[in-house]
């Protein structure tokens, strides 16, 4: 049984700091969206490709953690389409913005999806879920969105994707402060 407690401490120490490390990464990705990705487009092309990389990237270092993608289908599934996302942006950006902000519409869909199954999914072992299932709907919602305006006339770049990394950002801070604020109530054994 102190095997199984001290098991789910060490998880979710684990997930306040892959929650904190999202947050930095997105943050410092939407600085330099709104900055220096703005006006250098090699820089933006890079960013494009590098974000669902990243994604890909964190979510299987996630599911390691997390016993492995074989119990984490949703996970490993992000992995996969984060993989495909990244490279279909390399294809897209060849032709457009529009058509990356096609591809970044889709990824955001699935990847939503993706994240708020693995959100209810981890709901009763670690609670404070909250927050990445309505991360996990904002995505998806966002990525209609993202649809849309791609399918219009006007002018879109790297700043027309830049807020929705941001509120991927907040949802993991949120995600990480309130583990953070539900351990110390919890005290040092674990008990409310």
């Amino acid at each position: 049984m102190a095997k199984i407690a001290k098991a789910a401490g060490s998880n979710r120490n684990w997930l306040k700091t892959y929650y904190f490390l999202r947050f930095a990464v997105s943050a410092l990705w939407v600085a330099l969206a709104f900055t220096l990705a703005r006006s250098v487009p090699s820089v933006a092309a890079v960013m494009l490709v590098a974000y669902p990389a990243w994604d890909a990237i964190a979510n299987c270092l996630d599911a390691g953690h997390s016993g492995g993608l074989a119990r984490n289908r949703s996970q490993m599934l992000n992995c996969i389409v984060s993989v495909v996302a990244a490279i279909a942006v390399v294809a897209a950006l060849g032709r457009s913005m529009n058509a990356v902000l096609q591809v970044f519409g889709v990824w955001a869909i699935l990847a939503g999806l993706f994240q708020l199954v693995t959100g209810v999914r981890r709901w009763k072992s670690y609670g404070a879920q909250w927050a990445m299932i309505l991360s996990g709907m904002q995505s998806i919602l966002a990525g209609g969105f993202m649809l849309k305006m791609a399918g219009g006339s006007e002018l879109v770049g790297i700043a027309n994707i830049a807020p929705y990394a941001a509120f991927g950002a907040f949802y993991f801070l949120v995600s990480a402060v309130w583990l953070t604020a539900s351990d110390a109530r919890r005290g040092p054994n674990g008990a409310a």
